[in-house]
């Protein structure tokens, strides 16, 4: 079931097209990654999800009926550009901006309690927002984003300014609020990323759905007639004009291969040639990256695989 739903939706802004009927179905408790290049319209649909502008035409439903002003309170919103103030210290600002969401004051100190303790952020409460680092400031505001526990939340590039390690406890995190029911719309330009979290995507160019689906699904769909071959021992493959080798590498006295296959043989009859080769522990489908698949749409304006 969608817990969000983008039917149709077109919008102009003069004579640039910044959304040509697109329609994007966001399964409930899912990570979705809204993908494409700059200028894609990306931004433009995540700010007539927040209602901050509206769209020519089309339809936005949210839990089953049409998307309404009230519903922004169901929403979580962390952008790209970050909205601090800076003069503000940051357990008053948080405090503020969950008063705004709805909540009252105790509860928002409860979570506010949780939250900071759980993030290592507990000594920052009484310091101002220009005191801090940009990966800093980055915490404070995820958690703003997310202290109202929204269904819906929007991460755009949610990463910028973090090192590593704060990397992966936000990914951690970002995984923790699926399991506890959230809802996820994660727009990015990191393709490792979106590999790592999101179960579906939509890829947009020039306002349009290049691509969408399942990523899994998506990247064995690309896979075309690329293998990875591993072999049980150091060997060497020689090409035939049946397959290219593409890599070759030892690794703890195994060899393995990425190839394609130039021809329409079946895996078998590949598996069979690359017997004569030496002894084969695995073989399986080299699978694209998603950074790769988004390049080729991108750069061939083509939703389909190439063969």
């Amino acid at each position: 079931m969608a817990l969000f739903e983008a039917q149709n939706v077109t919008k102009q802004y003069g004579s640039t097209l910044a959304l040509d009927r697109l329609s994007i179905s966001v399964p409930a408790q899912s990570i979705y990654g809204l993908l494409g290049p700059n200028g894609a319209g990306k931004t433009t649909l995540i700010r007539i999800i927040n209602q901050i502008t509206g769209p020519d035409s089309g339809e936005l439903f949210l839990d089953g009926r049409k998307l309404k002003p009230s519903d922004v309170a169901d929403i979580g919103y962390l952008p790209e550009e970050r909205g601090l103030y800076k003069k503000m210290k940051v357990g008053e600002q948080a405090l503020y901006f969950a008063r705004l969401k709805g909540l009252t004051k105790h509860e928002a100190m409860r979570r506010l309690k949780y939250w900071f303790k759980k993030l290592d952020i507990v000594d920052w409460w009484g310091k101002k927002v220009e005191e801090l680092s940009k990966g800093m400031a980055q915490k404070v505001q995820f958690v703003t984003t997310v202290l109202h526990e929204p269904k819906l939340i929007i991460f755009d590039e949610p990463f910028t300014g973090f090192d590593p390690v704060n990397v992966n406890i936000i990914k951690n995190e970002i995984l923790f609020l699926r399991e506890r029911g959230a809802t996820i719309i994660f727009s990015t330009h990191n393709m490792g990323s979106v590999e790592e979290l999101c179960d579906n995507i939509t890829l947009i160019d020039h306002g349009r759905s290049m691509l969408e689906g399942k990523v899994d699904e998506i990247r064995k769909s690309w896979a075309g007639n690329e293998y990875t071959v591993t072999f049980d021992e150091k060997v060497r493959v020689p090409e035939n004009g049946k397959f290219s080798i593409l890599e070759s590498a030892e690794e703890d006295h195994k060899t393995v291969i990425r190839l394609k296959s130039l021809t329409s043989a079946s895996t078998n009859q590949i598996i069979s040639e690359l017997m004569n080769s030496g002894n084969i522990s695995a073989f399986s489908p080299a699978l694209p990256s998603m950074n790769d698949i988004f390049l080729r749409v991108v750069q061939s304006k083509s939703p389909e695989p190439t063969r």
